[in-house]
């Protein structure tokens, strides 16, 4: 599924995110930079040692930011790490910080000149967050970014992907983008 805001696609697919050919793919990454397992680790393992050893210099990354690391033997160009919120109860800024995790990673984006960037769905994995409520602030959030910062830049963000692990979670994502456009 694929609409145009401005001059920017924003696109959804079900897929690998460490086979994307896009400039950067966004990594949903611990605090402390550290690997682990979905999402992290397969991009870890794919992309080799060169992304953890940018990460280890770095030493760390707050819940809500982000970072930005070559991609080493990946196709994307960059990493961009962030750190979405475990999920609690959804009562303990989860869902701003959830936000922000999109948020920074796109203004980081913008800043390097990146002009195609793949997202996964951040913090819905082990960190528990409900699909449901997370693609619709991961989407709102995207939306939003692409109407009020890229339309300002120079040379704007041309391609925003999410990067679905399963049918699943992609039919979930489509309708949250349904919802949120109003289109069918």
């Amino acid at each position: 599924m694929e609409i145009k805001i401005n001059s920017t696609t924003l696109s959804l697919i079900r897929g690998d995110i460490t086979q994307e050919e896009t400039e950067a793919i966004v990594n949903a990454a611990n605090s402390r930079l550290a690997g682990g397992g979905g999402v992290d680790g397969a991009i870890h393992r794919a992309g080799g040692p060169k992304i953890m050893e940018e990460c280890r210099k770095i030493g760390g990354c707050p819940t809500g930011s982000a970072i930005i690391t070559a991609g080493g033997n990946l196709k994307a160009r960059y990493v961009i790490h962030t750190v979405g919120p475990v999920y609690r109860d959804g009562k303990n800024r989860e869902a701003g910080l959830l936000s922000s995790a999109y948020k920074k990673s796109l203004e980081l984006a913008v800043s390097k000149g990146i002009k195609s960037i793949a997202f996964p769905s951040i913090s819905t994995g082990a960190y528990g967050y409900p699909i449901n409520e997370a693609s619709e602030i991961a989407l709102k959030t995207v939306i939003d970014f692409i109407k009020t910062e890229v339309g300002a830049q120079a040379a704007p963000l041309q391609l925003v992907r999410f990067v679905l692990f399963s049918d699943k979670d992609l039919k979930v994502y489509e309708e949250s983008l349904k919802e949120i456009t109003g289109k069918p």
